[in-house]
């Protein structure tokens, strides 16, 4: 009896903060300080550290986020102020990213060996502002490795701004590539973006590398793993096996 077809697998997709760079909680300090300031403007008590919005947030863009604590703490921003609040945090974080960030223990090597090979079609897929991945990418030596058009952004790219675990900004970049979702594959680190990823229908691997604490990265692995992803990826050294396993399902 033949064996089964393997997978045709042609692209893949790397969510960006904590996946390729780590860049997470710089993030999420710049953030907490505005959040902070927002919650004071509106009369509410309740303060965020960096790592305690990340908690609850993870895997969010900060419209996201500003919009998670309008329905935690009841209250409403109009439009205009909403999005003005999403440019000063782009602005804050970016201006972080550039003087701090870091990729991801191992990221770049695997990134040279597969861009040599000519093998996969690659790009970033982040829920972030499109000004900082591409921030980010590049203060890492990471751009060089995507097609400029193929950088995409759940909060600038789309049509109408979103955040996964909306699986719009995968299926979006899939048709912007002219790839299927079942021809791609995806690397996340959070719940909200393997569950878009998921929900689009693309194989996904859950990276847990940037979780410093074992127990931690093991508790996320499982998290990640009851939400659709297929494989698990404790180091980037540990990517090729991890396609090669998706690639004989």
């Amino acid at each position: 009896m033949a064996n089964p077809p393997r997978l045709q697998i042609v692209e893949l997709l790397f969510d960006c903060d904590n996946t390729l760079v780590l860049s997470e909680e710089l993030a999420f300090e710049a953030c907490a300080e505005l959040a902070n300031e927002i919650l004071a403007k509106y009369g509410k008590s309740a303060r965020y550290t960096g790592p305690e919005l990340m908690q609850d947030f993870v895997g969010q863009n900060f419209r996201g986020v500003v919009t998670g604590m309008e329905t935690k703490y009841g209250f409403q921003l109009s439009d205009e102020e909403r999005e003005g609040y999403v440019k000063q945090e782009e602005d804050r974080v970016i201006k972080t990213l550039k003087a701090k960030a870091q990729p991801c223990v191992g990221a770049n090597e695997e990134l040279a060996k597969l861009y040599e090979s000519k093998k996969y079609g690659m790009a970033v897929v982040s829920s972030s502002a499109l000004r900082r991945v591409v921030a980010s990418v590049e203060k890492v030596d990471q751009a060089k490795f995507f097609p400029k058009d193929h950088i995409f952004s759940a909060a600038t790219s789309l049509p109408k701004p979103t955040t996964k675990p909306d699986p719009a900004i995968y299926l979006y970049a899939c048709e912007k590539i002219g790839v299927k979702p079942s021809e791609c594959i995806a690397v996340e680190d959070s719940k909200s973006g393997t569950l878009s990823a998921v929900r689009a229908g693309i194989h996904t691997i859950a990276y847990v590398g940037s979780y410093h604490d074992p127990s931690k990265a093991k508790e996320v692995a499982d998290m990640l793993v009851s939400n659709g992803a297929k494989v698990v990826m404790n180091h980037w050294s540990e990517f090729e096996k991890c396609l090669a396993e998706i690639e004989a399902m």
